[in-house]
């Protein structure tokens, strides 16, 4: 394992490695449905300015995290959809873990009561991260949806749906 990345609040100025790094993700075809990584700004509006960080190693990005709201309706203001992406240079050095950790922290700072991820079983590195981290496997969505790109296009894929409840944020 190589020495720890600084997990820092995410800045536009990181906005080219992020996009790098999620179109990585996207390249494995077991991270999102998702084909391409669009722009920044689209990346930016759905994402919770307060609760984007980065992993930063002597000022190189190597991942980031962030939350996404999962409806717009106030009754789920409190819950957010997670995602973790690392570098395909800085897999398994433990990155994955300190920014989904930091990230679960901010969230509850921001009053988020209910964390969500959506995981493609054959990433069991990331379902098995999520685990570690206090995350359960409360359902699998078959079929959910079908791949548009990549060595599975046109395969139906199920999302295994993992979720955090805070210890933190009271829900009676």
């Amino acid at each position: 394992m190589s020495a720890r990345a600084v997990i820092r609040l995410m800045c536009e100025a990181d906005a080219a490695a992020v996009v790098a790094i999620y179109r990585e993700g996207i390249a494995t075809g077991h991270a999102t449905f998702e084909s391409s990584v669009g722009d920044w700004e689209s990346w930016s509006t759905g994402h919770l300015e307060q609760c984007r960080l980065i992993a930063d190693r002597a000022g190189e990005v190597l991942g980031w995290a962030g939350l996404s709201p999962v409806s717009g309706r106030c009754v789920y203001g409190g819950v957010a959809e997670i995602s973790v992406y690392v570098a395909a240079r800085a897999r398994g050095q433990g990155l994955g873990r300190q920014l989904l950790e930091r990230l679960v922290e901010a969230s509850e700072v921001a009053g988020i009561w209910t964390l969500q991820a959506g995981i493609f079983p054959e990433n069991a590195a990331s379902v098995a991260l999520h685990r570690e981290v206090g995350f359960e496997v409360v359902g699998r969505r078959r079929a959910l949806g079908r791949m548009e790109y990549g060595p599975l296009a046109g395969r139906w894929r199920d999302v295994l749906l993992l979720e955090r409840r805070s210890t933190v944020v009271g829900v009676d």
